[in-house]
């Protein structure tokens, strides 16, 4: 079956069954034309990723459950730890923000930022993690460059339709010709537009693991 077909009946995305395709989760036959052929076991081997990914185990640990370095009850009772270990840092961030409400009239003014971050360093020298900022900025300064790319051209895009406009009152042009000219910037502006909505998404997503929220 084609990949389209494997996409409704799985309910993962295109690009997400290419992602384990990379990561070699996935080895689809190929047909005498070179286009991937998926057959019953490659549906089943994809629900058996999705059902794994929803509950969070890494792609490593996936790949070694069918490689056979690892049983499946082995690396359920790994994420487990990592899991406890997860809900031990929230608990830890929960119980620093239950604190500061009993303090009366909280405000970041008086709020004795140096003892609170002092805490947080001896908590992280206990084995707890907080949220990694720089992560968070990094996707923040992605979002930012693509936007920033996105809307020059359009901005591009807007001054060239705005000329040929110009340039038609000036000298005008047979219409279906007029039409095909303006229409390359309007292509091209939805074009763009559409592109960027993907990509703002795909970076808000955590690109670096294109297949998390499966």
């Amino acid at each position: 079956m084609k990949i389209k077909t494997v996409e409704e009946l799985v309910g993962i995305t295109k690009k997400n069954i290419r992602f384990y395709e990379d990561q070699g989760l996935l080895l689809p036959d190929r047909a005498e034309n070179g286009y991937r052929e998926y057959r019953d076991e490659d549906i089943r081997r994809l629900k058996q990723i999705k059902f794994l990914r929803k509950l969070a185990v890494p792609i490593e640990e996936i790949r070694a459950v069918f490689n056979g370095e690892r049983a499946l009850p082995a690396c359920l009772s790994a994420h487990l730890g990592e899991l406890d270990r997860q809900k031990a840092d929230i608990d830890e961030m929960k119980a620093i923000a239950e604190n500061l409400l009993k303090v009366p009239d909280l405000s970041l003014d008086k709020l004795d930022i140096d003892a609170c971050l002092e805490d947080m360093v001896r908590s992280e020298k206990e084995g707890h993690r907080f949220m990694d900022i720089s992560v968070t900025d990094i996707h923040r300064k992605k979002t930012a460059g693509a936007a920033l790319g996105g809307f020059s051209m359009i901005a591009i895009m807007v001054l060239i339709a705005a000329l040929i406009i110009w340039g038609n009152t000036q000298e005008p042009l047979p219409t279906i010709i007029f039409v095909v000219i303006l229409a390359v910037p309007a292509v091209i502006i939805i074009s763009v537009l559409v592109v960027l909505v993907q990509r703002i998404k795909e970076i808000k997503g955590g690109e670096e693991d294109e297949a998390a929220q499966y």
